[in-house]
């Protein structure tokens, strides 16, 4: 049997929100089978404060991933930390948090990644599931598109398109296999254009935001000391959100993403489009041949 994880000790962190600029504390805690991923807002006493980490309660998507609960309960920009938990093979945790952001950190999932790699994992005593995509589902309008079609891994190909010549790659496929998201994607940043900042401050985003946790693009500059980290920094930023927001399907994926141009919108709206199509997906229980390349993964494989 493939089983479920989940940590083995409950670690914390601190940092600022991206958009609100507010300070919070955010601890990751052990859960049981079958619990999956929720937040629980520390904050809220008058109403439900537990927030479950799923597509259907994906409330707003500009700019960043918010989730919301029946009680108006939210928990914004979540897609940093629901990919490092995809990337670390974390099925069930309980994720306290004293304000209505995820902390940005230094704007990728890296820090999240280290995070679980300190407290450790531990295996649970029920099957792993994952989602085998079974047909071909889209989502789209005129100028974006997201497709999710039939694979035995995980796969993602995603394209970019921004008038800028600074972003020179624009065009990345990965297998995410062998622990390539926690080596190769996971440390790519978050990034903004320097034209738009007054824009988006004064609609109330990115007011946390800053050189030390936003990649910050002007004309053909990059602002940032010491460059970027990766010469498709972009696109492979744009993959890490397409992992965390796919994530929120509940379970890991069997299925290959082509992506152009998409973003949280149409990540959530595919999320959307293939559980509307019961014909189109079933969950499976993994298999050691599904997941034979995860246990490639060093943390995987001192725990296994």
């Amino acid at each position: 049997m493939i089983s479920q994880q989940t940590l083995k000790t409950s670690i914390s962190c601190t940092g600022v929100g991206l958009h609100g600029g507010v300070d919070c504390v955010m601890t990751l805690h052990p859960a049981g089978s079958d619990h999956g991923i929720v937040f629980k807002r520390t904050d809220i006493s008058d109403k439900n404060p537990l927030v479950p980490a799923r597509w259907d309660m994906v409330h707003d998507a500009t700019m960043c991933t918010r989730l919301q609960n029946g009680d108006g309960v939210s928990v914004s920009t979540v897609e940093h930390l629901m990919a490092a938990l995809a990337g670390c093979r974390i099925d069930n945790a309980l994720i306290e948090i004293d304000g209505p952001e995820v902390p940005i950190m230094d704007g990728s999932s890296e820090p999240f990644v280290l995070l679980i790699e300190c407290a450790g994992v531990a295996k649970l005593d029920a099957p792993r599931k994952a989602i085998r995509v079974l047909k071909p589902v889209t989502a789209a309008d005129d100028r974006r598109r997201i497709e999710l079609t039939p694979d035995d891994h995980f796969s993602v190909n995603f394209e970019i398109e921004f008038d800028s010549p600074a972003i020179t790659e624009k065009q990345l496929d990965v297998k995410l296999v062998n622990g390539t998201f926690n080596e190769k994607i996971s440390g790519a940043r978050t990034f903004g254009f320097m034209q738009d900042i007054d824009r988006l401050r004064a609609a109330g985003l990115g007011r946390g935001g800053n050189l030390d946790n936003v990649v910050i693009v002007d004309g053909d500059k990059i602002l940032n000391e010491g460059g970027l980290r990766f010469q498709d920094e972009f696109v492979r930023h744009k993959i890490l959100d397409c992992v965390g927001d796919l994530y929120l399907a509940g379970a890991p994926i069997l299925g290959r993403v082509d992506a152009s141009k998409s973003g949280h919108l149409f990540n959530n709206k595919l999320l959307r489009a293939l559980f509307a199509d019961e014909s189109a997906w079933e969950l499976v229980e993994m298999t050691p041949e599904m997941a034979a390349a995860d246990h490639d993964h060093p943390l995987l494989a001192a725990t296994a």
